[in-house]
């Protein structure tokens, strides 16, 4: 095949270091997550939606080609960080070392985008550490509690 074509979607969860909530405030997150969506697009991984509440970020897209998973989450988080401590005004700002990323099928696509746009809905009865357990779990992956956490 002389062509090389992919249809991989992914969904990337990411925390605050230490789950702090240096996110509430919605104009930031709002700003926050199309400065998220924008750069992840410049990587060729173009979102289908980002989100997240005030001490984690949600983002689904169409993964490119050229970029590893690793150099893709790297690159979103290193901007990022440098855009929040500049223009968001948090010096102390930093994200988790760690993250969890989740192929998701075309078929699964609505599914999981209404789940990132219900995150503040979901969030009033379930903390993050729940979540991403639960989508561990979903997803059949194992994980020591030891070295989840930051």
């Amino acid at each position: 095949m002389p062509q090389s074509l992919s249809a991989v979607y992914i969904h990337l969860v990411f925390s605050t270091k230490h789950r702090q909530p240096f996110l509430r405030d919605q104009n930031l997150r709002t700003d926050l997550h199309s400065f998220l969506g924008g750069t992840s697009k410049r990587l060729d991984c173009p979102p289908i939606i980002v989100g997240g509440v005030e001490d984690h970020v949600h983002i689904c897209a169409k993964f490119g080609r050229t970029i590893t998973q690793a150099d893709w989450v790297k690159e979103l988080k290193r901007v990022s960080n440098l855009w929040l401590k500049t223009e968001g005004g948090i010096r102390d700002f930093e994200w988790q070392a760690g993250y969890a990323d989740f192929s998701v099928s075309q078929s699964n696509l609505e599914e999981v985008k209404r789940y990132i746009e219900n995150q503040e809905v979901h969030h009033r009865k379930m903390n993050f550490q729940d979540e991403v357990r639960g989508l561990l779990r979903k997803h059949d992956l194992e994980w020591d509690e030891r070295y989840i956490w930051e």
